[in-house]
């Protein structure tokens, strides 16, 4: 993978307050089994409900369920925005 399309992929951890996203990729190895068995999966919706200062954690409504996320958990999770 080249350094422009890394620089150039979307992420949770990119979305503002209120927006929405489609999860298009998971980079599973690195991501704790918890969030998957919570609904983060390829195609879940995701929307950024709350950032706490310095964007960490992110509070987001995945699935009708309610998380918090690490900053660095957030940028595993690609999105195509909505």
């Amino acid at each position: 993978m080249n350094k422009a399309s890394v620089k150039d992929k979307l992420t949770i951890s990119h979305l503002k307050k209120g927006e929405k996203g489609i999860i298009k990729h998971i980079d599973i190895e690195n991501i704790p089994l918890k969030l998957i068995e919570l609904g983060c999966f390829v195609g879940s919706e995701v929307e950024v409900i709350e950032k706490a200062p310095f964007g960490n954690p992110i509070y987001v409504n995945m699935n009708n369920s309610y998380l918090s996320i690490r900053k660095e958990m957030a940028s595993l999770i690609e999105i195509d925005k909505i």
